[in-house]
């Protein structure tokens, strides 16, 4: 079972800033927001299932934006927890921008994901299985630019440069699934 938090790095975020901060590795320190902060004050460390989201988006090159996160050095597609009574598109829109510096518009769902590969344990103990609902997007504001708590590094990235990151290991089967190969997703797919 790999150890990976969908849209998010592998190890500790949990999606607001201005919660409480949790989880450091190196200097990065990364926020808890304060729903889950209540529930973990419940429930301790015992696995919580968890809705989240993922956008890709693509440039007219038909490569993927990836960002960089602080915490991990890992590669993910913009995405993050759902809070409550936000919907999964609000979630999208606010995590494409918080990580990237992007507004967004999106374009439709592509898939909806879960099961060991998105199971996580973090450092502290906590546990979590995210299930991932994963839409396409599409810029219709503001540059690819790192998000200054969650992101170091923004770009986009074609299937040869992907295989040379090191990117969360959900990302390339959410990649594969949806029929990405460097165009847009189910382009490609027959």
């Amino acid at each position: 079972m790999r150890n990976v938090r969908p849209g998010m790095p592998s190890e500790g975020r949990a999606a607001r800033p201005g919660g409480d901060r949790s989880l450091h590795r190196g200097t990065a320190v990364t926020p808890m927001s304060p729903y889950l902060r209540r529930i973990r004050s419940l429930v301790g460390h015992e696995l919580l299932l968890l809705p989240s989201v993922t956008v890709l988006l693509f440039d007219h090159e038909g490569r993927v934006l990836l960002a960089r996160h602080l915490d991990t050095g890992r590669w993910v597609a913009p995405g993050g927890m759902v809070e409550p009574d936000e919907s999964h598109a609000d979630t999208a829109v606010r995590e494409v921008r918080e990580e990237t510096g992007c507004e967004v518009e999106l374009v439709r769902v592509l898939g909806a994901f879960g099961g060991p590969d998105f199971r996580v344990r973090y450092r502290n103990g906590d546990e979590t299985a995210y299930v991932m609902t994963v839409y396409e997007g599409r810029i219709t504001g503001g540059r690819p630019a790192p998000g200054g708590q969650e992101t170091s590094e923004v770009r986009f990235v074609s299937p040869a440069e992907l295989r040379t990151l090191e990117a969360a290991p959900w990302l390339s089967e959410v990649l594969h699934a949806v029929g990405w190969s460097g165009g847009q997703p189910g382009a490609d797919a027959g």
